[in-house]
């Protein structure tokens, strides 16, 4: 396991730059169908990313991922990747208010889905090492409304494969609360870093009251982990929402600006690396209503042209 010492100062975003979640899905292409951006269309992506941002964060390891980092290595582009396992459902999980039960035969084809992607991000972080700064064995897939759960048994069995066949440090992207808990203590142990997600918005906070809000989940967590670097792989705003989950008129592109800012702002001074979420807005996500907020969270449109937020962040 890497030094905890060394992590905290190599971890820090004077070490590594801002940071974003890139998922670059465009009209009509989504990862469920098996359609996927092209390396054209990546290369275009990252050509307006490359010189107000220096880390992105993935979430798989399949086409998506494979073609970002090929992107980057052809293109002699100075990104650090954090890639991620794609896990499947193990685990009915009555709290997910959308999706409870699986049958057992599913939940069967989902382990040998999660044993695959254990072995392409494996693949990956050997091919393209240079250009990976670590790997997450999954995201929210232990908190209470996950329709994605897994045991954390099974985590830790990812993480002891990961650390015996690569040498990239190893975490897990989960919301504030199971870290909080401290449902993931054994889980933790084993990890190089803690990290968390915290929205929010998603818990209907006024934009007044917001960055203290991502400011005490964090601390929640860190005070938990005291010996572990913590750094934060999700927060940012949406704009624009149909009233599910949270007031609509919450989510607007003034308070994204104002959040981003503050965000950013306060996780430069503390040293906290901090993944902004996210990059594009995705039109495949969630449900099929035009105002569903899953598919409002880029700083950039669908068409690529720059949010009021760009501007606020670096002007």
């Amino acid at each position: 396991m890497t030094n905890n010492t060394q992590n905290q100062t190599v971890l820090s975003p004077a070490n590594y730059g801002r940071a974003i979640c890139y998922s670059g899905y465009r009209d009509g292409q989504n990862p469920a169908l098996g359609i996927y951006p092209s390396y054209s269309e990546i290369l275009e992506d990252l050509l307006l990313l490359k010189d107000d941002w220096q880390c992105l964060r993935v979430y798989d390891a399949g086409p998506h991922a494979h073609t970002l980092l090929e992107v980057i290595k052809r293109e002699k582009l100075h990104f650090k990747v954090l890639l991620g396992m794609d896990i499947a459902a193990e685990e009915s999980n009555p709290g997910c208010p959308w999706l409870q039960e699986y049958p057992d035969h599913e939940l069967a084809a989902n382990m040998r889905h999660n044993d695959a992607e254990l072995q392409r991000v494996i693949r990956l972080a050997t091919e393209y090492r240079e250009h990976v700064m670590g790997i997450s064995v999954g995201n929210e897939a232990t908190v209470d409304w996950t329709d994605h759960k897994i045991s954390t048994s099974r985590l830790l069995s990812f993480v002891r494969e990961l650390k015996a066949q690569t040498d990239a440090p190893i975490t897990f992207c989960e919301n504030y609360v199971p870290w909080a808990r401290g449902d993931l203590d054994a889980l933790a142990h084993e990890l190089d870093w803690i990290a968390l997600h915290t929205y929010p918005l998603w818990e209907s906070r006024p934009i007044y009251d917001a960055l203290e809000y991502t400011k005490l989940n964090y601390h929640d967590v860190a005070h938990r982990f005291p010996d572990k670097p913590v750094i934060i792989t999700e927060a940012g705003w949406s704009t624009n929402a149909n009233g599910r989950g949270f007031p609509a008129e919450f989510a607007n592109e003034q308070w994204q600006a104002e959040y981003c800012k503050q965000l950013l702002n306060w996780s430069q001074e503390q040293g906290i690396l901090t993944f902004l979420f996210e990059a594009f807005d995705e039109s495949w996500k969630g449900s099929d209503d035009p105002a569903e907020p899953e598919k409002h969270w880029g700083i950039y449109r669908l068409n690529r042209q720059p949010k009021p937020v760009l501007d606020t962040l670096f002007s």
